[in-house]
């Protein structure tokens, strides 16, 4: 079954929190990071999302994904592994900030660039992203009490996209 889901409607505090976060994490991780990238659906203007912010710290190498699981572990982070996504590695945060979903990984990670060809795309195109929102709106009524079946039921949306930005 899962835990319930629950679709709301943009917030644009979504934005100032990834900032937040962001500042949170990046004075243990400053010499390691390439980028720090808000991801996900509260990173898209106007996209209804589950109320979690995603966050992509992305690094240069496997070297550097493990030190940056020590140096978040000083922070509070707790190492969960790759949770099933190869590449990418996941933590639950620490009770002293609002509840998020960080991944490590390398910029030449699949699931990372996945994230931002997503992202971009339903940026840039307003209308698509309007129509997804709907859907998970829909489908969070729908599958209330079935994270796994809510997440199946967006995948076909979610692999249309992905082949219109050119992801194999």
């Amino acid at each position: 079954m899962g835990s319930s889901v629950i679709v709301v409607q943009y917030d644009p505090d979504w934005v100032r929190l990834f900032g937040k976060l962001q500042d949170f994490v990046l004075p243990v991780l400053s010499d390691l990071v390439l980028t720090i990238e808000h991801v996900g659906s509260t990173s898209v203007p106007g996209l209804a999302a589950k109320p979690i912010v995603d966050m992509d710290v992305v690094v240069s190498t496997q070297a550097d994904v493990h030190t940056a699981i020590q140096r978040l572990a000083t922070l509070g982070y707790v190492h969960e592994g790759d949770l099933g996504t190869s590449g990418r590695e996941a933590f639950i945060p620490p009770d002293n900030v609002p509840w998020h979903h960080l991944y490590v990984c390398t910029v030449e990670t699949a699931e990372y660039k996945r994230h931002i060809l997503f992202r971009d795309y339903l940026r840039s195109h307003p209308e698509d992203s309007k129509m997804y929102g709907f859907l998970k709106l829909e489908l969070a009524q729908r599958f209330h009490n079935d994270r796994a079946a809510y997440t199946n039921a967006k995948s076909e949306f979610v692999n249309e996209i992905l082949k219109r930005t050119g992801w194999k």
